[in-house]
């Protein structure tokens, strides 16, 4: 357990965090199997959902304010830098449905933004940055 003065270990790849979430993770084992009431809590009765995937990258846009519930002040603290939707699930250890929902919920509000990971054959043919290197030396 952190001391309320230290600074959150939000990065994922500081041992600290990783040491947190490991402990998390122990306590949440030893509770009933993902405890359907604090889920239904969580997301609602009627929660629409952003067509978010796997692989779809978050990134903040904000700070989470004081009175934001903590799951949504976790997953804004964790997208300081882009994670997938996957990465925050684990990181979180909730249902790839429920973390849609509060991603839905912080789009909507405009404090994170959704972007498609770059996909291999989008980024431009290794022999046509060549030719324009060559082009450019040559000028």
């Amino acid at each position: 357990m952190t001391h309320p003065q230290d600074p959150p270990y939000d990065d994922p790849h500081d041992p600290r965090f990783q040491a947190e979430v490991t402990a998390q993770r122990e306590r949440r084992s030893q509770e009933p199997a993902a405890n359907p009431a604090r889920l239904y809590i969580l997301t609602g009765e009627d929660s629409e959902r952003a067509p978010l995937d796997l692989v779809t990258l978050i990134v903040a846009k904000g700070q989470p304010s004081p009175t934001a519930q903590p799951e949504h002040s976790a997953l804004l603290r964790l997208c300081r830098t882009p994670l997938s939707v996957a990465e925050l699930s684990a990181y979180l250890v909730l249902p790839f449905s429920v973390v849609t929902v509060l991603l839905t919920e912080l789009l909507a509000a405009d404090l994170v933004q959704a972007r498609a990971p770059l996909v291999r054959s989008a980024l431009p043919d290794r022999s046509l940055l060549e030719a324009v290197m060559h082009g450019l030396q040559k000028l």
